[in-house]
C-alpha cells in the first residue's frame, strides 16, 4: 500500500536526521491549536480520501531544538464515519452497514523541515516538513438503526457473534507532511495531512462473519437491519486482513512562548541569526 511506503520513508528521513549532529542549535517552546477535519479508510470507505469527512480539532505544544528539528506533543479530537448506502458497490449495498465514532488521540511527534525555519526568523520564515510518531487514542463505534433508540454502541453488542469485545484503547503510528510560515515575530501557521495507521479492524465496527440470528439476535439488528440471508450466514461481512485507517488534515495556528530571561512577546532579537 502506498501509505505504507510514506510511512516507512517518514521515519526513515525524520529519525535518521535526528541521528546527525545539529548545527546551529536553539531552543524555542510554542503552544498552538489546530483545526481541519478527520475521516477513515477500511471495511465502508475503502479508499476515497476526504470522503465523509467530519470536523477535527486538536491543541498542541511543539519544542523546537534547531532549525530543522523539533518535538510536539499534542491532543486531536475528530469523528470518522461512513455508510454503505452511499457505494455503488453491490456487496457493500446489500451489507447496508453504517457508523460513526469519535477519536480521542494523544500523540508525540518528531518533525523534520526540509530547509531551515523558525518563527521571527526574516529569511528562514517558510518550510515544507514531514513528521512521524507515536499515538494512543480512543474509539466507540455507533449505529443508528430505524427503531427509535437513536445511536447504539456497537462493541458491547458483538455485532459479529463475536465472545469478547475488541479493545477500545488502541495505539496508532501517526505520520504525514506540512507547510510551516511566518506570520509575525511572535506567530505562525501550518497546513499539514496525517494519516494514523491502526492494529485494529474494528473503527467501523466491521470485519468478520454475519452472525447466525438464532445465536446473537441483537447483534443481526445492526450487522443486517432487514434480515440475514441464509446464504450469508458464516460468510465473511469484511476484511480482517487488512486494519483500519483514520486521517487528520487542516490548518494550525501556533504562538511562540517566551524564553526564560528573554525578551517580551513581539521582540526578536535572533531574526538574522
Amino acid at each position: 500500500m502506498r501509505l505504507k511506503l510514506v510511512y516507512i520513508l517518514s521515519f526513515l528521513v525524520v529519525f535518521s536526521a535526528f541521528a546527525q549532529t545539529a548545527k546551529r542549535n536553539f531552543r524555542q517552546r510554542e503552544i498552538g491549536v489546530f483545526l481541519g477535519g478527520s475521516y477513515y479508510i477500511g471495511d465502508i470507505n475503502t479508499f476515497k480520501h476526504f470522503v465523509y469527512s467530519k470536523p477535527a480539532a486538536g491543541i498542541f505544544f511543539r519544542y523546537t531544538t534547531n532549525y530543522r528539528y523539533a518535538f510536539r506533543f499534542g491532543f486531536n479530537y475528530g469523528r470518522i464515519a461512513a455508510a454503505d448506502s452511499k457505494s455503488k458497490s453491490a456487496d457493500q449495498l446489500l451489507r447496508n452497514a453504517s457508523f460513526r465514532s469519535d477519536i480521542y488521540e494523544l500523540h508525540i511527534l518528531s518533525e523534520f523541515n526540509f530547509v531551515e525555519y523558525r518563527i521571527g526568523h526574516n529569511k528562514h520564515y517558510f518550510t515544507m516538513f514531514i513528521f512521524a510518531g507515536v499515538a494512543g487514542f480512543h474509539h466507540n463505534p455507533q449505529a443508528n438503526i430505524d427503531n427509535g433508540r437513536g445511536w447504539q454502541t456497537l462493541q458491547n453488542i458483538h455485532t459479529e457473534g463475536q465472545k469478547k469485545g475488541y479493545p477500545l484503547y488502541q495505539f496508532s503510528i501517526p505520520f504525514g507532511i506540512g507547510f510551516k510560515y511566518n506570520l509575525w515575530d511572535f506567530m505562525g501557521i501550518g497546513l499539514e495531512w496525517g494519516p494514523r495507521k491502526t492494529f485494529t479492524d474494528y473503527l467501523d465496527d466491521v470485519s468478520g462473519l454475519y452472525p447466525d440470528p438464532s445465536l446473537s439476535p441483537n447483534a443481526v439488528a445492526y450487522t443486517y437491519p432487514n434480515k440475514v440471508p441464509a446464504d450469508l450466514i458464516g460468510t465473511m461481512r469484511g476484511n480482517p486482513r487488512t486494519k483500519d485507517w483514520y486521517f487528520y488534515y487542516g490548518v494550525s495556528v501556533n504562538f511562540k512562548l517566551r524564553d526564560r530571561g528573554g525578551p517580551c512577546y513581539g521582540v526578536n532579537n535572533n531574526k538574522y541569526n
